[in-house]
């Protein structure tokens, strides 16, 4: 079985401890979308990809 990398540190294997849905805001506070921390007064906002991560044991359909 493949091990997930961490997505915070690439350089470690993922140890399901939870820090990656962290409200960037509130570190007490899980996440939840409320889209706080990326206030724009815009008409128009973008967010660039980087890179996409594949789960190759994940079934594509």
């Amino acid at each position: 079985m493949a091990r997930r990398m961490c997505v915070l540190d690439e350089s470690k294997v993922c140890t399901d401890c939870g820090e990656c849905d962290r409200c960037d805001l509130d570190p007490n506070k899980i996440c939840d979308n409320c889209m706080k921390c990326v206030k724009t007064y815009a008409d128009y906002a973008e967010i660039e990809i980087e890179k996409v991560i594949l789960n190759e044991n994940e079934k594509r359909g």
